[in-house]
């Protein structure tokens, strides 16, 4: 992914002992437009979904999560596959399969949505209330509270583009163990989570019922809305979370966990998977 994801530049740095020339590396942004197309009334048609601000790479499963994140797509099955355009880099077309008829009218969003906010495009704050596919039934889950304290230093090991950038956000997927999985960077935090929810879309193991997902920044309300939607109980994040991200994730039951540190972090929800 680096490649593609960095640019490299040069700059003037300027301190209190004067100005020098140095070569500096920027996380690159670019549009990626999402389309669908599918069978309708035996004519096969093809549509525009949305265009987002993202960090390039990983564009088929960023594509696939956001289908199904925003309850456009539900199962594997219903895709024939994800391509890149090859003339245009900046667009992925997902096909459906064969009588597959997305669920357009789950998401009404507008045109364009920025990199800061996967829900700002939304017409109404009912349409970004999806329904998981996966139903939030009750668990034994207990994880000890020490686990939590290695998975900050693991994710700066694991973000590559940011270590060069220090501009991109972070979702990673853990076992129970506390063992990683997977991680996806990106300028937009929604993207990152729809990149990992897509990667594991494609390799068909949602639900993903038995993983900590850990946010590298805040936790926002689409976040955890993404995250409910794919079947995840337990959410940690570096940063805050805020009191819509904290009311979603008590009405699905979620563990809500915010400002992990080394040594430290504070449960808002769904305490009691977690073992004092």
């Amino acid at each position: 992914m680096l490649k593609d994801s960095v640019k490299h530049i040069s700059i003037k740095k300027v301190s209190t002992n004067g100005i020098i020339e140095a070569d500096d590396q920027l996380a690159v942004e670019e549009p990626l437009e999402i389309q669908i197309k599918y069978d309708l009334s035996d004519n096969q048609t093809k549509k525009s979904i949305s265009v987002t601000m993202r960090t390039p790479g990983n564009d088929e499963e960023l594509a696939i999560g956001f289908l199904f994140t925003e309850g456009i797509i539900s199962y594997r099955n219903q895709i024939e596959h994800a391509k890149s355009d090859l003339l245009d880099e900046n667009k992925v077309t997902v096909t459906l399969a064969e009588n597959v008829v997305p669920k357009l009218h789950t998401s009404e969003r507008n045109f364009y949505t920025t990199s800061s906010c996967g829900v700002c495009g939304k017409s109404s704050i009912d349409a970004i209330k999806t329904v998981s596919c996966f139903q939030q039934e009750k668990d034994n889950i207990s994880v000890p509270a020490d686990l939590f304290y290695t998975l900050q230093t693991t994710l700066r090991k694991e973000q590559e583009v940011f270590q060069n950038t220090g501009g991109l956000h972070a979702s990673a997927l853990f076992d129970l163990a506390g063992n990683f999985l997977l991680l996806r960077e990106d300028v937009g935090r929604h993207n990152a989570l729809d990149k990992v929810i897509g990667a594991s879309f494609i390799s068909e193991q949602l639900p993903l019922s038995n993983t900590i997902l850990l946010l590298s920044g805040r936790a926002s309300f689409e976040l955890i809305q993404k995250a409910s939607m794919a079947g995840i109980k337990i959410v940690a994040a570096i940063g805050a979370p805020s009191s819509l991200a904290l009311q979603l994730a008590e009405d699905f039951g979620m563990t809500l966990i915010g400002f992990l540190g080394q040594e430290r972090f504070n449960i808002y929800s769904g305490s009691q998977r977690i073992t004092l």
